[in-house]
């Protein structure tokens, strides 16, 4: 995808990659930029940056993913690229509150059915429109210590995965975007994320610059690091081994667990 002249939508675009993917796809100069966050001072901060527009979305309600989509459209002509980027995560387990598996799988699940129920449609109709979803490498591979993410983001990139098969040859492309570490407040707000880091770490803006060269080359994976492709055949050649590896490097990292 050339993203010149193109209507844009980032979720989860007021900080951290979101913020990095407003300020790289300004630079192709697409038709509409809209930087969307649940943060609607920091959705203006970086659209205002920008020359985009900013809204204010809660990405777990369908009503607010439905007005979102409508008003854009309805502003400024069909959406080309919707960017599924909003989520966070936690440290969790088995023992976490039924209510913190509920908001992490509105958020970083639900979110991306909502928004692509009210564009498949129009997409179709067209025949062509562009998703992008924010995944990470735990949902290819797994996160220690975050049990709730881990499962949330296996099941968007199996998400993607069905959008990409279910829609591929009728125009809609897909994209899954699964960095590991980025120097973003979900890594550094998480001591014990940044304790797997092992200085592997991508700024937010090296993360963007990938994304708009996996964009231009409709790669459904885009890999910020090229590790985590060497991981996931690992993975694949050898599951057990695999497992073997995690539960090593767990009790290395994590020896209290």
């Amino acid at each position: 995808m050339d993203l010149h002249d193109k209507v844009v939508i980032i979720t989860g675009g007021g900080s951290g990659i979101g913020a990095a993917m407003a300020r790289r796809f300004a630079r192709e100069s697409p038709r509409a930029l809209v930087v969307s966050d649940l943060d609607g001072d920091s959705a203006q901060s970086v659209a205002s940056e920008v020359g985009g527009i900013a809204r204010t979305c809660d990405v777990s309600s369908e009503e607010a993913n439905r007005q979102l989509i409508e008003e854009i459209d309805d502003e400024f002509g069909p959406i080309d690229l919707f960017c599924a980027n909003a989520g966070y995560a936690i440290i969790g387990d088995e023992q976490s509150d039924a209510s913190e598996w509920d908001r992490m799988w509105s958020v970083n699940v639900m979110s991306h059915v909502f928004a692509a129920k009210y564009l498949t449609p129009a997409w179709l109709a067209r025949g062509e429109g562009y998703f992008l979803s924010t995944v990470s490498a735990a949902g290819l591979l797994t996160n220690l210590k975050a049990a709730q993410y881990s499962v949330t983001k296996h099941a968007a990139l199996s998400f993607s995965e069905w959008l990409s098969v279910t829609y591929g040859d009728r125009g809609i492309k897909v994209s899954a975007l699964c960095p590991m570490f980025v120097k973003t407040p979900l890594l550094t707000d998480h001591h014990d994320f940044m304790a797997l880091d092992g200085g592997r770490a991508l700024e937010p803006e090296e993360v963007a610059d990938t994304v708009v060269e996996g964009l231009a080359a409709e790669s459904f994976l885009i890999l910020p690091h090229p590790t985590v492709e060497k991981f996931f055949k690992y993975k694949g050649n050898d599951y057990d081994g695999w497992l073997a590896g995690m539960r090593k490097l767990q009790a290395d990292v994590f020896p209290d667990v």
